[in-house]
């Protein structure tokens, strides 16, 4: 009769060696496998193998198996089906401290398989190519995420290879260990093997349930790499990023980002996401606002211009920019200390400058793929909502006012709304054409918004006369209109829908300015 080990029996086993007799390799990816191939050969461990692994294997001279000839039976389907078979999982499967297993297993001549080298087809891959659909569901394994799930399983006994990453450290462990692993060991490998059919798993789900009744039933993520970071938002907290963020930057030069260049690099990509339209853009930003944003003829002018904005402000901030930086732009940011720059491209001649400072960070940004959906921790869980892809412009504008504004007042208008749109509620920003003069960020009223706007904008030297001010959200009363008319303000854009929006309306025209709604709210928390 069998029986299961106690965690006495497996807790002392743990500094037990157990060698490798029987290998089963069938993995996607052949490069980096061959010094782990040739040290199996070396140790003696039979071979068993399938397809293009098998081929590979047998051209480096080594002694396989096919699996076809374990089995009994072929590849059948065009290889869908080709190593679900019992004396495959039934030689990881079965446990070799009990003799009911050991007995079953000599009795139907299953050999011992103690290591699994196996990847998963290239689901997400392929995925990403957009590739027909065809082709994607063809990339869903089924053998070979059953056969690291079996040996998973079965870690007390058996070693679990499940990722080209891995090679080269087993290779190093087996070396140092006489190919022989410990349990510890085993269950690690164990673990890694379940995050990647997890991961897996997750990705086929969300690629088959999109636009189903199902893909609401759960929040599904799996994102790696995990890059552990010095500290979370504040020392006394860890942090850790989890994505590829080399899909989307060639960090040219500097530190490690932290996890407050992160929050404000995100912030920035956004931002600048909305300045595409051919026209040289700088966006200087600092806790995820911005304090400057210009458009300009010359990238050169763009950034003096946003500089000009809030040059206090920008003193350790992210900038980001829309077109390569010439030599003259570089030279320009050279005098400021900043953390982050963030730009499509550097000129040859302007890199060294960038460079001069040690821990400055230089990012190159590449085309990227952006999610759709944004998640964040609320409460005892997480709360999911679409990003905020929106932004209105000239054609979603509705003048409600007697004056309508001008060319230029639509320009600005367009501009502010694009900044407002980027910074945290409750949000005034004053611009005009090409420039962000001022915002009023995250205050806990409107009319407060209004007025540091105005007094960082007066502190600063602008001229308001002629301005335009953009509102994430509707005017509850007249009041910020009359404070912005008495300020110079001349145009104003919001989205309207409050019962009072006639009273502001009305305000607008006794003194003789322009409004313009968009219908979009755009709150940012």
């Amino acid at each position: 009769m069998s029986s299961s080990p106690s965690p006495a029996t497996l807790e002392t086993a743990t500094a037990e060696r157990l060698p490798i007799r029987g290998a089963l390799v069938s993995v996607y990816y052949k490069d980096r496998l061959e010094p782990l191939v040739r040290l199996l050969q070396q140790h003696g461990v039979q071979m068993f193998s399938t397809g293009g692994t098998l081929k590979f294997i047998q051209e480096l001279g080594a002694d396989v198996t096919a699996v076809e000839t374990l089995t009994g039976f072929p590849e059948v389907f065009g290889g869908r089906v080709k190593t679900l078979h019992p004396k495959v999982f039934g030689g990881i499967l079965h446990r070799r401290h009990d003799l009911g297993d050991l007995q079953q297993a000599e009795q139907h001549q299953i050999p011992p398989i103690d290591l699994v080298i196996v990847d998963l087809y290239p689901f997400e891959e392929t995925v990403a190519s957009g590739a027909a659909e065809a082709d994607v569901i063809e990339k869903i394994d089924i053998g070979g995420i059953s056969l690291l799930r079996a040996a998973a399983k079965n870690y007390r006994d058996v070693l679990v290879v499940s990722s080209r990453e891995q090679y080269a450290a087993v290779t190093e462990l087996l070396e140092a260990q006489n190919g022989a692993t410990t349990l510890e060991q085993r269950r690690h490998y164990a673990a890694a093997a379940f995050q990647q059919t997890s991961h897996y798993d997750t990705h086929i789900f969300n690629y088959l349930a999109q636009g189903t009744d199902v893909a609401g039933a759960a929040l599904k993520i799996s994102e790696g790499p995990a890059t552990p970071l010095r500290y979370g938002e504040n020392p006394h907290q860890q942090g850790t990023f989890y994505g590829d963020l080399s899909a989307l930057f060639e960090q040219l030069h500097g530190k490690q980002l932290s996890y407050n260049n992160l929050v404000d690099v995100d912030a920035a990509v956004l931002l600048m996401q909305e300045f595409q339209d051919g026209q040289p853009a700088v966006a200087i930003l600092k806790h995820t606002n911005a304090c400057g944003v210009a458009q300009a003829g010359t990238l050169h002018q763009a950034y003096l211009n946003a500089l000009a904005c809030d040059p206090i402000s920008a003193f350790g901030g992210v900038i980001i920019v829309n077109k390569e930086v010439d030599l003259a732009t570089a030279e320009e940011l050279n005098k400021l200390f900043f953390e982050v720059l963030i730009a499509p491209g550097f000129a040859a001649d302007a890199l060294p400058v960038l460079q001069s400072k040690k821990n400055r960070i230089l990012l190159r940004q590449k085309p990227v793929q952006f999610p759709q959906k944004q998640v964040k921790t609320l409460l005892n869980g997480f709360v999911e909502q679409d990003f905020d892809r929106v932004v209105e412009g000239r054609n979603e504008f509705r003048t409600v006012t007697e004056t309508a504004p001008s060319a230029e007042e639509v320009e600005a208008l367009e501009f502010a709304l694009k900044v407002c749109k980027h910074t945290k509620s409750n949000t005034i920003v004053l611009a005009k054409a090409g420039q962000l003069l001022a915002s009023g960020v995250g205050q806990t009223s409107r009319v407060d918004a209004l007025k540091q706007a105005i007094e960082k904008a007066n502190s600063f030297g602008f001229d308001l006369q002629g301005a335009v001010m953009a509102s994430d959200a509707f005017f509850p009363f007249p009041d910020c209109v009359e404070i912005a008319g008495a300020a110079g303000i001349r145009a104003v854009v919001q989205p309207g829908g409050s019962i009072k929006d006639q009273d502001s309306i009305d305000a607008c025209n006794r003194l003789g300015m322009a409004m313009v709604l968009t219908g979009v709210r755009h709150f940012k928390h």
